[in-house]
């Protein structure tokens, strides 16, 4: 025995515990999860929401593994535990902007927008284009009902 007493317990830190040095966390909402969890847990909507659809699928088959897989995995949002496809924890209760994106995604995106608007641009030119082809037939035929003076 040497004596000493044990270092006191802090809990001054209410959150979750913070993840280990090096894992980073998932940019999913647990609190969304834990919604879908509560709402759609037995037919595993919070597998889907964090890209885990064959879990969610067979989760969905057995409706929550007879309730003992989706009580499971509300204990695991609860304590912060429950990961996502890329086997990161949820420990974020807010949504945070742009999950689910990637910035190839966001590039893709933008390069269609500048398709649509083009297109947008065409198809102006068209309108304008087949209105001119319509006056000028119309003018036409009122040329071809009027009388020859002579």
């Amino acid at each position: 025995m040497s004596g000493r007493l044990p270092a006191p317990y802090d809990d001054s830190d209410a959150g979750p515990p913070p993840p280990p040095p090096g894992e980073s966390t998932s940019p999913r909402s647990r609190g969304v999860a834990l919604i879908l969890g509560v709402v759609g847990g037995p037919l595993g909507l919070h597998r889907f929401y964090v890209g885990r659809p064959q879990s969610a699928v067979f989760m969905a088959l057995t409706l929550g593994g007879m309730g003992v897989w989706w009580f499971y995995d509300m204990v695991l949002l609860l304590a912060g535990e429950f990961r996502d496809a890329e086997a990161l924890p949820l420990r974020e209760w807010g949504v945070q902007e742009g999950v689910g994106r990637s910035a190839a995604a966001s590039v893709e995106v933008r390069q269609l927008a500048g398709e649509v608007e083009s297109l947008r641009q065409q198809m102006s030119e068209l309108a304008e284009r087949v209105d001119f082809a319509e006056r000028m037939l119309a003018q036409q035929k009122e040329r071809a009902r009027l009388p020859r003076g002579g």
